[in-house]
């Protein structure tokens, strides 16, 4: 079955300053992530499709520790989400709802982060590289890392079951 543009969504249209509007993006990202694990077995979400190794729950995996190690250590200064992994893999007895579930709650701890940053100038508490960035950077690089893994999500979901859309 091939379904055209099934899962489409508007970019946002939030406007109404720096910090808004980036979080906005950002949650549209995470949010098109997650739209391609919707209504998919633990099987299908384990099916791994290219060379590679990748998955859908592992992208979900990686991506939750991208949100702890950008946000919860170098914004906030977390030392707990120092050492992350960044893994693929999620063992077989790690149930696809709990990946799920520590996302959605590193996304929502991420943003709370942020929102008491208040400032997109302010600098990170831990040194990127051995300098300071920016709250401001961490956004930008942390929403080019969603909406890129948020493609290959795209990929994968239709070769499981043909849909599509952002």
């Amino acid at each position: 079955m091939t379904a055209f543009e099934t899962q489409r969504r508007p970019v946002p249209r939030a406007d109404g300053g720096e910090l808004d509007t980036a979080l906005a993006f950002l949650a549209f990202a995470r949010e098109c992530v997650l739209k391609k694990t919707e209504d998919l077995t633990e099987e299908q979400l384990r099916r791994v499709l290219v060379p590679s190794g990748t998955n859908l729950l592992g992208l979900v995996r990686h991506l939750t520790d991208g949100e702890r190690y950008w946000f919860g250590h170098h914004v906030a200064g977390l030392a707990e989400y120092e050492d992350v992994d960044f893994a693929m893999a999620v063992p077989d007895d790690v149930p696809a709802d709990r990946v799920l579930a520590a996302y959605r709650q590193a996304c929502a701890d991420s943003d709370a982060i942020v929102r008491a940053a208040a400032d997109p100038a302010r600098p990170t508490a831990t040194a990127v590289d051995g300098e300071p960035r920016s709250l401001r950077w961490v956004l930008a690089h942390m929403t080019g890392e969603t909406t890129r893994h948020a493609g290959h999500a795209d990929i994968l979901r239709e070769q499981i079951d043909g849909t599509t859309g952002r």
